[in-house]
């Protein structure tokens, strides 16, 4: 490489990709002292320097003069001295000009090297500010190919993979195909930044909904928590900041137009919206949708457990395929809900009770005790307050009722 050429071509890398040259000249110039150290001794000391103005190289071996040598990479006898500098004296650093040959050589190959390692690496760190600070956010790309179950996809000036892991189970992805995905982390490596996708992480749902739903956009309905079985069914707690607006008519749209062009980005993954409510059974009953909950009741605060009766019908969609439903429901509120089938509603559901007869129950039914449950938490007062219902009937029947209600188990015992 010309010097000309060298001192052309700094500056332009200090212009266009903000190269300082200084550091350039600097890097080559140990990158030298590197090479030229195989050649004279991985011992010897050696100075190179560059002009910054002409690019021209110098170079040269520093040895000791000496009587008698010992160390021939670090000194040099006196009478060789005085070949070189008629004045040398023992004691005296001599500086010798590196070989010519070798070193014109080594300087332009190692110009060149340093050059483009220097290139790339600021490529990669150029390339990696400007990923980096794109976590969390949706991005487009083309699938450019395939690695394994892993999918290759261009984004523009780098390449991303989406894991397999990632991905939505039921989705097949073809070459150029276009696909949308969430930017959940960038790591540095050293071919360049690690761009990883996701399609599956819950964020990748919510930043959807953010893109569809300008009230999210604007905080007046806030999203509070997602979970997924990806590919299948989501559900999205969502609460209002304004009690004009309906969280869950916003998200879904006029006709279902918000959602329903989320849920077909997702494969047709299912989305249950699930409104918060501070009443803590309201909430936990809302989790379980599409199903209705009959009944809440909370068998345990303090380690979150609690039972949702559902009626007959809606038992199946409560629980979900593979228990799918009421698992996304703990999820989503943090508390392990047992699904029981609800008591058979009216008197009918009384009958079974030791004392209760026909006409009793209907008593009781009428009265708002429709079920054991309910039976087993009334006092005396309540029930002797109902037509026909003295003191001792009461009593038989909260203890009847009592016995056909288990009490949940004592945790601390066990």
């Amino acid at each position: 490489m010309a010097k000309s050429e060298l001192v052309v071509a700094l500056e332009q890398l200090e212009r266009e990709k903000n190269l300082p040259k200084g550091e350039i000249l600097k890097m080559i110039e140990e990158a030298v002292v590197s090479s030229l150290r195989k050649h004279v001794g991985e011992e010897a000391i050696i100075e190179a320097s560059i002009d910054p103005e002409t690019a021209e190289f110098k170079a040269c071996v520093v040895k000791r003069v000496v009587e008698t040598v010992a160390n021939a990479e670090l000194e040099i006898s006196l009478a060789d001295a005085k070949r070189e500098k008629s004045n040398a004296t023992v004691g005296d650093d001599l500086r010798l000009s590196a070989p010519v040959t070798d070193f014109a050589r080594i300087a332009a190959q190692t110009a060149k090297q340093v050059l483009a390692q220097k290139i790339r690496e600021k490529e990669r760190d150029t390339l990696y500010d400007e990923f980096k600070p794109k976590e969390g956010e949706i991005i487009s790309g083309s699938v450019h190919r395939f690695q394994e179950r892993n999918v290759i996809v261009d984004i523009g000036k780098a390449e991303a993979i989406l894991p397999a892991r990632e991905q939505i189970r039921r989705e097949h992805y073809a070459i150029g195909a276009n696909v949308r995905a969430l930017i959940s982390r960038v790591d540095r490596a050293q071919r360049g930044p690690q761009v990883v996708l996701s399609r599956a992480a819950p964020l990748f749902l919510k930043r959807l909904f953010e893109l569809e739903v300008p009230e999210i956009v604007e905080k007046i309905v806030e999203i509070i928590e997602v979970v997924r079985d990806p590919g299948f069914r989501a559900k999205v707690l969502v609460k209002s900041n304004d009690p004009k607006v309906d969280p869950v008519g916003s998200c879904v749209g006029l006709r279902g137009s918000r959602i329903r062009s989320i849920m077909n980005e997702l494969a047709g993954e299912r989305i249950d919206l699930i409104p918060f409510d501070a009443d803590l059974s309201k909430f936990l009953a809302n989790s379980l949708a599409p199903a209705k909950v009959a009944e809440v009741r909370i068998l345990d605060a303090a380690n979150k457990r609690a039972q949702a009766l559902v009626t007959e019908e809606h038992l199946s969609l409560a629980i979900g395929k593979d228990g799918q439903n009421v698992r996304l429901a703990c999820r989503l509120t943090g508390w392990d809900l047992e699904v029981k089938p609800a008591p058979a509603a009216g008197s009918a559901g009384l009958r079974g009770l030791e004392g209760v007869g026909e006409k009793t129950a209907e008593v009781l039914a009428a009265g708002g005790f429709s079920d054991p449950a309910r039976l087993a938490e009334a006092t005396l007062e309540e029930l002797t307050a109902l037509e026909g219902i003295g003191e001792k009937t009461a009593a038989k029947i909260i203890a009847a009722a009592k016995k056909h209600v288990p009490a949940p188990p004592d945790e601390s015992k066990a």
